[in-house]
Order: C-alpha cells, then structure tokens, then sequence
C-alpha cells in the first residue's frame, strides 16, 4: 500500500486562492484527493503550504556550476532544492561551441533521468553591446544551422534559447527554435522596440532578465521592455535579488505584464548557497562580494548568488505583493511556460507531490519533491 501523508493546518496556497487551516495529501510520489483512515498526520499549523518552485534560469550554486561534470552538476541542483527549486532548467553560458555541444550531451542525461527540467542555452548568439558576464571572443551571430546543431545536441531536451534576435539569422532563428518547440528567449540584446516586435511576431515569447542586458526604456526609443511587457504572449523573467531591479521596475513588470506573465528567476552562479569569494562563470572570473556577483575584469554584474526562496521572501515582505502572485511567478507560470503544468507548478490532486514549507516570517522549513523530504520540517 502506498505510503500516504496529511499535512494538515497550513495556510495553504491553491490556484483558486488561500485556504487557512487547509490540508495537502500526498500519496507516494503525487498530491491525492482523499485519504486513508491510516494515514499519517502532519501539523504543520502556522506554516504556509505552497507549491515547489520552478527556475526558469540558473547557471549553478553550492560553488559547481552546470557547466561543469556531472558531480558538478548535481551539487548545484541539491544546493537548489535544499531552498524549494523543486523543477531546474539548467542554463548554460558562452562558450566554445564544440564544449557547448559537450555539455548539452551531459545536461540532456541528466534531463532524461528527471534531474533537471531541460537545458537553457544563454548565449553564445547574444549582443557584444549587451554581453553581460559573457566572453565577448566567443560570441557570434544566431547563423540557423549552429542554433540548430545545439538543439540536436540536446537529444529533446532543449527548453530555451536566448538570443540577440536583430543579430544576423535572429528572426530566422527564433522561427526555428518555435518550429522545434523550444522557447525563443529575447535578451542581452542591443534591439529597437520594432525589431523587438518582429522576434515576438515570428515567434519569440520570453524576456530573458527583463531589464538586464538590454537598453533602458527611453521615452522616444522605447526599446525591447515596452514591447515585452505590452505583448500577451511573452513572459517577463525578473531577478528579484535587490541588485538587479530596483522595486519600481519590478512593480512597473507586474503592473504592465500582470501576474499571470512573470517568472521569477534566479540567474544564480556558484556562489549561490555558499558565500562571498573568487568563481569562475564559464572562462570568466567573478568576485562575489556582500552577496553581489561581479566579473574581476570589467565589473558587469555576473549572476546572482539568488535561491528563489529569498525571492519569495523579498517579494512578500519588501515589494509587498500577494502570496498568491508570488507562487503564481515562481511556480504556476514557469510550469506553464514550460508545458509541464499537468504535473507541477500547483497543489492540485493528480500533480507531482512538490511542495515547500514555510514558517510565518516566510523562511524554508520543508521541501518536498516527488513525495520525499529534501529538507525534512523540524516541527514541535
């Protein structure tokens, strides 16, 4: 008989809005809709329930990083779900195109053993006006056929693509990319608002780090944010760190694109989990200090060292929106952008037990993912 679970007495998060002293059952590795008179009963009263979390964009943390060898790799992704990343899209960063093919073999394993949700190519097709942390000698045009080549690197496991869409081959890129079913991402792009919504007409439907690596909204020139944010079918990533964004942009994303298009994402480096120091992003050298992830040579801000439970925190206690909004972004909308929402990103029966536990001051005290405690509640 399967082993079966009540957590009972949590406010606990539904699509259908906040449920106070609710209750969440969990059957083996899925969220059931009744239970057993034997079941095992949990209080977690005072506690708030809410789904797993889903990053859309992380390059690593606990000091590995997911370009790095397998062991690497799943340090990074426990370091993620000891803090309620339940689902991980592992993102890689500019590199020689041969270790990118590499390492898209290696992610793509990982992928099809349920590891991580796919692979998230940020670069190299990317503006050298708007690099960021990325090395500006590796970068080039988004040609169709080297996009392509990436993609079947991936053995199906290809889930986005950022690209500088006004570079040569953008347009004909991102055409490809939805042709095969992978998000077009917009971002570290140096595009006009009109070339910007010529990539969402062929097909482009996320903003990678809306605001980040791209030109500032400009009144004459209004750029790629005004028409990311205006257009329905495209879904805003936002850093909510307190480095990247200052909190009027931020409320400036949610007020434009609304709850239903934001992604919270980390965009977290090594240092995520683990402290201030010297990394490595990709061939680049980053100096972490006071939690703030910058390249030694240049300064450009590198990543994050962001866990999107401190996202959560932050967007609930210092930028003031709704629990409801906050798991919407962090949880419900990246599963539905990535096509997975039957099973994850909401507690509803049927659905992959992922679930975190949070005390009043909204801090981790529980993750659970498929039905085992990643982080066990320590409850009185």
């Amino acid at each position: 008989m399967a082993d079966e679970r009540v957590l009972t007495g949590a406010q606990v998060v539904l699509p259908t809005g906040v449920v106070q002293g609710g209750r969440v059952i969990v059957e083996g590795t899925t969220i059931a809709s009744a239970a057993r008179p034997d079941a095992e009963v949990i209080d977690v009263s005072g506690h708030w329930l809410v789904p797993g979390f889903v990053d859309l964009h992380n390059h690593g943390g606990g000091g590995a990083s997911f370009s790095g060898t397998e062991d690497e790799v799943l340090t990074a992704l426990h370091t993620h779900r000891r803090h309620g990343t339940t689902t991980l899209v592992a993102s890689t960063v500019t590199d020689e195109m041969d270790f990118l093919v590499r390492q898209a073999g290696l992610l793509s394993e990982l992928a099809e053993q349920g590891d991580v949700a796919g692979i998230h190519f940020e670069g190299p097709f990317i503006s050298p006006c708007r690099k960021g942390a990325h090395a500006e000698e590796l970068l080039r045009d988004p040609d169709p056929a080297e996009v392509r080549k990436l993609i079947e690197a991936a053995r199906g496991q290809a889930r986005m693509v950022t690209l500088a869409t006004e570079l040569p081959g953008g347009i004909d890129s991102v055409r490809l990319l939805a042709e095969q079913g992978v998000i077009a991402a917009v971002g570290h792009t140096d595009a006009t608002y009109e070339q910007t919504a010529a990539a969402i007409d062929a097909g482009a439907t996320v903003a990678t780090h809306l605001f980040n690596a791209m030109p500032a909204l400009g009144h004459r020139s209004p750029g790629p944010v005004a028409a990311l944010l205006e257009d329905e079918r495209v879904t805003v990533e936002l850093i909510n760190d307190g480095t990247h964004l200052h909190p009027a942009a931020l409320e400036l994303a949610f007020r434009h694109a609304g709850a239903g298009r934001v992604a919270f994402i980390t965009d977290a480096m090594d240092a995520a989990g683990i402290g201030d120091g010297r990394y490595m992003l990709g061939p680049l050298e980053v100096e972490v200090s006071e939690g703030v992830a910058r390249l030694v040579h240049g300064g450009s801000i590198a990543g994050s060292t962001l866990t999107l439970d401190r996202a959560f925190k932050r967007a609930v206690t210092v930028d003031g929106l709704s629990v409801e909004d906050t798991v919407a972004a962090l949880s419900a909308n990246p599963a539905r952008l990535l096509g997975v929402d039957d099973s994850i990103g909401s507690l509803e029966p049927g659905k992959k037990a992922d679930l975190v536990l949070l005390d009043e001051n909204f801090d981790v005290k529980g993750v659970m993912r498929h039905g085992e405690w990643v982080v066990a509640p320590q409850l009185a």
